[in-house]
């Protein structure tokens, strides 16, 4: 079992910070202080605009260029299309487990403008011929599903809604937040990832077109129907329009919850929660299947077109400050740990690659030194990307190759001369017990 000594990563937002620049989500949060009940939600916002208009809702969030932020960036559009040109009616799944570990932006938005999210669950399934609404969210938050419970309790008393709203609980397991293993623990299977065909967009829950959709994008889906594309647009860049959430942790002086315009500098982020505590040498953005890139590229855009060049995307939404004082392969090895404890077992890379990678990496880290140790690990890193019955282990891979590439200095001073001093110093980054789920039901 991985005993971390990292302490827990729990940000204050009892009170919203001074810097608000950029919030749309997070505009009500800002403006009160508090969690927005559904009285305060229309007040603010009315109702959900359930009439379509012309163009209709996919069309005005083609226009609008809204992407996913659950971390591939899938254009929203062409999945709302997907299922509407499925055949049967439709359902809606909204994925609030976030399982990434270095990520708190789906539970802080739920927490604070819960009925943002319901609004886009709710046109998306109107546009798509929807009658249900699933929420999935992990059952180890039971505060999140009490809370979110009561939220949709409130519509429900205000007959709001034209769809079902269901609530619920699965496995927390790090791969149980992909969206084919959400179909198939609906369906009553285990919530561990399909691999082969059909997608879920073509037959998903009960067999039916089934749209998947993170938290965080809904929300967005819902302020594009009531202030349409131009005014989504004026924020963000040209390629990649809009506001993201973005969970800032490490050697920062208030990790917390940001909201920004794609394409700000990583450094800005950095200072809006207020600023490295000391020397920053790396920088994990993405979270555990992320990238590790050095403190020179501080100043890149938070935009996947500026990112791709050095092997990087936004991800999750994670942005993790190393400082100089920590052994960034100390830490990796944590998180491939982790990573390789919380596969699903289902394929090759998984059940061998991975865990080997992981055994390779931790032997790295400890200082053992081998001559084949390096080669070795370059060549299983290697295999893993593209082979596996999800995208697990090519997260993991990234991972670790970055790591290999940022920390090349104390690669060789781990080989050649053992352990750094930083690696016997206490991890920095909160990593959860590597150990695998009791259950994936």
């Amino acid at each position: 079992m991985n005993h971390s000594t990292a302490a827990p990563f729990t940000p204050d937002h009892r009170a919203p910070g001074p810097d608000s620049s950029g919030a749309r989500l997070l505009a009500g949060w800002h403006a009160t202080g508090r969690p927005a009940t559904l009285a305060d939600h229309l007040r603010r916002y009315g109702p959900p605009p359930l009439t379509r208009g012309t163009p209709g809702l996919v069309d005005s969030v083609e226009a609008a260029g809204l992407t996913g932020r659950g971390g591939a960036g899938f254009a929203t559009a062409r999945k709302l299309r997907g299922v509407m040109d499925g055949r049967g009616p439709a359902v809606v799944v909204v994925n609030a487990m976030e399982s990434e570990p270095g990520s708190r932006k789906d539970q802080f938005l739920l927490a604070v403008a819960p009925h943002l999210v319901l609004d886009g669950a709710v046109l998306a399934a109107a546009e798509v011929g929807a009658d249900t609404v699933h929420v999935c969210l992990p059952r180890t938050r039971t505060a999140q599903h009490r809370q979110l419970g009561t939220a949709v309790e409130e519509r429900r008393r205000a007959r709001l809604d034209p769809v079902r709203i269901r609530l619920h609980a699965l496995p927390h397991g790090y791969v149980s937040s992909e969206s084919t293993a959400l179909v198939r623990w609906l369906d009553g299977g285990p919530a561990r990832p399909q691999g082969s065909p059909p997608r879920s967009h073509e037959r998903g829950v009960a067999r039916r077109p089934t749209l998947v959709h993170n938290a965080e994008t809904l929300a967005h889906l819902a302020l594009i129907a009531r202030h349409g594309p131009d005014w989504f647009r004026q924020a963000g860049t040209v390629d990649e329009p809009g506001t993201t959430l973005v969970t800032v942790s490490g050697a920062i002086a208030a990790p917390g919850v940001l909201e920004a315009p794609l394409g700000t500098p990583l450094a800005t982020l950095l200072d809006r929660a207020g600023g490295p505590t000391g020397p920053v040498r790396a920088i994990l953005l993405g979270g555990f299947a992320g990238t590790w890139l050095p403190a020179e590229n501080v100043h890149t855009p938070l935009a996947r077109r500026e990112l791709a060049p050095l092997g990087a995307s936004p991800g999750a939404g994670v942005l993790v400050a190393l400082p100089h004082t920590a052994c960034g392969l100390t830490e990796t090895a944590r998180m491939l740990a982790f990573l390789a404890a919380h596969g699903a077992r289902q394929c090759g890379p998984c059940r061998y690659g991975l865990p080997a990678v992981a055994e390779d990496f931790a032997a790295l880290a400890a200082g053992h030194a081998h001559p084949e140790l390096l080669s070795r690990l370059h060549r299983r890193t290697g295999l893993l990307p593209d082979r596996g019955a999800c995208r697990h282990p090519d997260g993991a891979a990234r991972l670790a190759a970055s790591a290999l590439r940022t920390f090349a200095d104390d690669v060789g001073h781990h080989l050649t001369h053992g352990t750094c001093p930083a690696a016997h110093r206490p991890p920095r980054i909160p990593v959860p017990p590597a150990t695998p789920l009791e259950t994936w039901r």
